[in-house]
């Protein structure tokens, strides 16, 4: 493609619709047809970036490999697209005004007004058409698509600079490579069960008011879009009624680019942008539509205690949670999070709310593995180093992340070594054992940016740590930081000697990167951020790790040299949107040898082959027809529980045989 091609992401009626879903699956399906792609977040806040935000304010702060602080749906964009983005790719108000007003003051004006139109609205475009073209692929290839979500709704104030910025880029590129997607919400009111178009309808009057009229309308809704809905939609803004998308709420997060690719998008794109590609997609979503096949079908369930202070908030804690489906997902196991406040832990809620208390320690107790994100304030860290505790004495999987590495840490000081006071000097400034102390050449003062951030390498210093195995052997690792406060490295032979061991250091060796435990089946911690760089087909280790030993899987894969089952990999077929017949095709090549053979052993492969609760597959020839059902010799549905459940052969022969597609 000879000149960039632009897609502008608006929304309206309320904030929050899922315009980073949407934003991240559109780039997600023109990359599967082979089109390379960039993305840009636009905040209209004052902020100069999100560093400084409460997780209550907008969730979590996501790190990028430059050290940008950056809103959460950058996070999206890296793991649906698999690329890495740099600070730039997310732009605010305070940003563009930080710009100009700098400009401004070296005389770069001239002397003349400084003014919202044109200057604000010209260093918008500026920066959007200079980013657009920075490589975020590593093979360092410029992009041809350009996906930018305008944050907020339309309609507010502070959007209005960024509104009219897009007016005029429209035609500063030309219509053939710009194109607008507008998010609505379509409510569903229970009282009367009609999808209502009015909220649409109103959204897209003033954004069409404001100079923009939008090429496709997608709309959020509970059920799938009537088709007198759809073409009333049509109707009022002034589409086509195949310009009119449903994008109603799905099981999976995964099945949102399969739900576009479904209802045209593709065939849409090609026409308005004039893109020279096959109009169906056949490469990545491959692995989407088995992800999403997967993570419908899971049965067998694996818990998490999540001890953090912001939980009320799940998307505090987005990054994480995506990287604990990732790894949950890869072993086949259906994930439960058990989030709970860590002050719910601590000694002084036994006496204002007993029954907040117990509730708590129940979750904890019933979880299969305890994990412990980062944070920063004094707020619930007893709560912590009681959890860590509680996982450290009953050999319970535990992963600890920055401050939860840093409290491992000092509850083994307190608990082991035998420091009552050991602390760290965030919490404890007088503590005389400060086992975590802070970096002061991270600290000059400011809050904003002043942080270890970005992209860092983690040395491992010795071979047989349990980390570096499901790293794959790998000498050092790099990975992104964001932190103030380290392991205090003038204390490290104390640990060392008790089985403590910092098994991960920094380059120059002065700081502790990477924490694990003897005599325990799983007890890390790393000071570094492994969910920021977590993809869905590329779980992130340590994540990986606490879910393997969680399922109780994490010895027979490390003896196994790392590999998973046959039914918990994804296949390498990626010529196909429908892999269904590719994996039949795989099967189909090999003879399953022995007369009798265990149902469990099949049980995946059954599930695949959409076996029908009490028939046979819905899609196999008549060879099926020799496979018996055998349940401790009694004849029944092998799905039942209990017993010993078998495969065999009619026939008597010594092999199953081979199962072939029907055509």
């Amino acid at each position: 493609i000879a000149t960039m091609k632009y897609i502008l992401v608006t929304g309206g009626v309320i904030s929050g619709i899922g315009k980073g879903i949407i934003a991240s699956s559109v780039g997600t399906i023109l990359k599967s047809c082979g089109l390379r792609v960039t993305a840009i977040k636009i905040d209209p806040y004052i902020n100069i970036d999100a560093g400084t935000f409460s997780p209550y304010e907008h969730g979590e702060v996501f790190v990028l490999d430059d050290g940008g602080e950056v809103d959460l749906d950058l996070g999206n964009y890296e793991r649906f697209l698999d690329i890495r983005l740099t600070k730039d790719n997310n732009l605010t108000t305070g940003k563009i005004y930080q710009s100009v007003i700098n400009k401004e003051r070296k005389g770069d004006y001239l002397g003349k007004t400084v003014q919202v139109v044109p200057h604000i609205t010209d260093a918008i475009q500026e920066w959007v058409m200079r980013q657009a073209r920075v490589p975020v692929d590593d093979d360092g290839v410029e992009p041809q698509i350009c996906v930018i979500e305008l944050g907020g709704t339309v309609g507010d104030i502070e959007s209005m600079p960024f509104i009219e910025a897009f007016r005029q880029f429209q035609f500063k590129v030309k219509r053939e490579n710009f194109c607008n997607i507008h998010v609505s919400l379509v409510p569903q009111p229970s009282a009367t069960g009609e999808q209502k178009t009015k909220p649409t309808q109103n959204s897209v009057r003033e954004l069409r008011g404001l100079g923009l009229s939008p090429d496709l309308i997608m709309c959020r809704c509970s059920t799938s879009l009537e088709n007198s809905v759809k073409e009333k939609i049509s109707m009022f803004c002034h589409v086509e009624p195949e310009q009119v998308i449903c994008v109603a709420d799905v099981s999976s997060i995964y099945r949102v680019p399969l739900l576009l690719e479904n209802q045209g998008v593709v065939g849409y794109f090609c026409q308005r942008l004039d893109l020279p590609i096959e109009t169906r997609p056949r490469k990545m979503l491959t692995k989407w539509k088995e992800m999403s096949d997967r993570s419908d079908r899971l049965l067998e369930q694996c818990s998490i205690a999540l001890v953090g202070k912001y939980t009320k908030f799940t998307d505090s804690y987005a990054s994480v949670i995506k990287a604990l489906e990732h790894s949950a997902l890869a072993i086949c196991h259906k994930l439960d999070i058990k989030y709970i406040d860590s002050a719910d832990l601590e000694p002084n809620t036994l006496k204002e709310e007993p029954v907040k208390y117990h509730e708590a320690w129940q979750k904890l107790c019933s979880a299969d593995g305890i994990l412990v994100p980062g944070g920063f304030g004094v707020r619930g860290t007893e709560g912590k180093i009681h959890a860590i505790n509680w996982a450290r004495k009953q050999k319970k999987p535990f992963l600890g992340v920055c401050l939860g590495m840093q409290l491992a840490v000092c509850e083994f000081a307190r608990n082991v070594l035998e420091w009552e006071d050991a602390n760290s000097t965030e919490f404890h400034p007088e503590s005389k054992h400060p086992v975590v102390i802070d970096m002061p050449e991270h600290n000059p003062g400011q809050m904003g940016g002043t942080m270890r951030l970005g992209k860092r390498r983690t040395i491992f210093k010795t071979t047989n740590s349990i980390l570096r195995r499901l790293y794959g052997d790998a000498e050092y690792v790099d990975e992104r930081h964001r932190h103030r406060f380290e392991v205090n490295p003038e204390l490290k032979d104390h640990f060392e000697g008790k089985g403590f061991h910092f098994v991960g250091q920094d380059v120059e060796g002065e700081r502790m990167e990477v924490i694990e435990l003897d005599d325990h089946p799983y007890f890390v911690g790393v000071q570094y951020h492994p969910e920021f760089t977590s993809r869905p087909i590329k779980p992130s280790p340590p994540y990986f790790g606490l879910l393997l030993a969680s399922a109780g899987k994490l010895q027979s894969y490390l003896q196994k040299g790392r590999c998973l089952s046959p039914r918990d990999t994804y296949s390498d077929q990626s010529g196909s949107s429908t892999p269904d017949s590719e994996i039949v095709e795989s099967i189909s090549q090999e003879r399953v040898t022995g007369k009798q053979h265990n149902f469990n052993d099949f049980f995946f492969l059954s599930m695949e082959l959409k076996w029908s609760m009490f028939g046979y597959p819905t899609y196999l020839s008549g060879t099926i027809s020799f496979l018996q059902r055998e349940r401790n010799n009694e004849k029944g549905n092998p799905f039942l529980n209990g017993g010993s459940r078998h495969l065999t052969c009619l026939d008597g022969t010594d092999s199953l045989p081979r199962i072939t597609p029907l055509r």
